[in-house]
């Protein structure tokens, strides 16, 4: 029987993780922008039936980071640590940046229910800048990292590894300008699980 570390950097811990991170950070994200849109006045209040979105998208980000955090740590168990240092050390800092940047996003996006009249308006835009400004630009670097790592070490077809890239250029150019346009790393994790995932069922038949 496997032991629990051997379990752990098997290629169906990264895609489940993966998996589950991508889910969860997208509902985040979609009850964030519902409940408060970003071209919404600071200081508006939060409408007493949104609240509820609110509170959920706060619970619902801690658990995206650890699942993202066990992502990282089984993905780069999956490429048998074949990358050089230089990625490594890159790889590894995105992905810790990205993660306390989104607690600190969040953190920040909680204090819009904050009861006090009138509103303070500090959280609102200074969840959206250190989300679309900070959090996915380094979501986009890691999204390089990994797509590189992918292509030297032959784990991820051509098709995917471009499609990283794409990604990694929509988060870097796009992401503070464009609503919406930070769902597009949830996809990106969700479809590089998945692969994961398919080339394990495929090895195990």
């Amino acid at each position: 029987m496997e032991s629990t570390t051997t379990r752990m950097r098997t290629p169906r811990a990264a895609g489940t993780a993966g998996l589950v991170f991508a889910v969860l950070l997208a509902v985040a994200i979609v009850l964030m922008r519902l409940a408060i849109p970003s071209g919404s006045p600071s200081d508006a209040p939060v409408a007493d039936a949104d609240r509820w979105a609110v509170r959920l998208a706060l619970e619902i980000v801690p658990f995206a980071g650890i699942f993202f955090l066990w992502f990282m740590g089984a993905l780069r168990a999956h490429s048998g640590g074949g990358e050089d240092r230089f990625i490594a050390a890159v790889f590894l800092g995105s992905g810790y940046i990205f993660v306390g940047t989104l607690f600190v996003a969040a953190a920040a996006a909680g204090t819009v229910l904050q009861e006090t009249v009138p509103p303070s308006g500090f959280g609102r835009p200074f969840a959206y800048t250190v989300l679309t400004t900070y959090a996915m630009r380094m979501a986009a670097v890691f999204v390089f990292v990994t797509s590189t790592i992918g292509r030297r070490l032959g784990f991820f077809p051509r098709p995917l590894v471009l499609l990283g890239f794409a990604t990694g250029l929509v988060l870097l150019l796009l992401g503070s300008g464009v609503p919406w346009s930070e769902m597009v790393f949830p996809f990106w994790v969700l479809v590089i699980s998945l692969h994961v995932l398919r080339t394990n069922l495929r090895q195990e038949a």
